[in-house]
């Protein structure tokens, strides 16, 4: 069994070095292929990936310049050959230590489709907390708290993190879907199609520590919010 580890990277070279060695050092009972999509970062970041390129423990597909986050995985996903794909972020918010966790379920014929959820197994439904401006903070939960809410209700599911970035699927789930999302908007995108062809998640509680937009944090509130909902809507009923 292969195992592709996905990984969209952009502007982050105070983490790339760390996540990726992560990544290659984690153990799971699978062979891991490890496919990272680099933007065209300015600071530093492209240079560290072709370090890890020569070692031979990736592989790597450049970008002449950044189209978003869900371009970036759609050239991954694209890429990627495993029986199953995980989707991991070049900062570190997640714990790679999860992976087993979330393989786990879909290694033993439990389900097709794990999401690692940021709520399970916390008492605060408001998971993110920004050191620097708890107010923003605040209005990020209060989002992502409403359009939860509004993808159960008009999906017909009962998840807690939709939005998570952990998203592990087998890769012939998606056989047949066309990804139209180049932002944000893909995460919400992954889970609509996949739910519309028959695939409800189980999710998997993980470990979280968010940072903030001055750590690094690329998400915007009403930029990305506004294509969010809009992904939502479309991808019940369109698509």
């Amino acid at each position: 069994m292969i195992v592709s580890i996905l990984i969209p990277i952009f502007d982050e070279v105070r983490t790339v070095r760390e996540l990726l060695e992560k990544v290659i050092g984690v153990e799971i009972d699978a062979e891991k292929e490890i496919i990272v999509v680099e933007s065209g970062s300015t600071d530093g970041t492209r240079e560290i990936v072709e370090e890890f390129e020569k070692g031979g423990k990736i592989r790597v597909v450049y970008q002449d310049r950044p189209r978003g986050k869900g371009n970036a995985l759609k050239t991954a996903l694209g890429a990627a050959t495993g029986d199953i794909i995980i989707v991991q972020d070049a900062d570190l918010e997640y714990d790679v230590k999860d992976y087993p966790r979330l393989l786990a379920p879909i290694i033993a014929g439990e389900t097709d489709f794990v999401l690692g959820s940021r709520h399970l197994g916390r008492e605060d439904w408001q998971f993110r907390s920004f050191i620097d401006d708890q107010f923003y903070a605040r209005v990020i939960n209060v989002g992502g708290k409403f359009f939860t809410t509004l993808f159960n209700i008009i999906y017909g599911v009962s998840l807690t993190d939709p939005a998570t970035m952990y998203k592990v699927f087998r890769r012939s789930c998606m056989e047949g879907i066309d990804w139209k999302c180049n932002y944000f908007d893909l995460d919400w995108e992954i889970v609509a199609k996949l739910i519309r062809k028959g695939f409800v998640p189980i999710e998997v509680a993980v470990s979280y520590a968010s940072r903030s937009t001055a750590e690094g944090k690329k998400i915007r509130f009403w930029r990305d919010g506004t294509t969010v909902f809009l992904a939502i809507l479309r991808f019940r009923w369109f698509d």
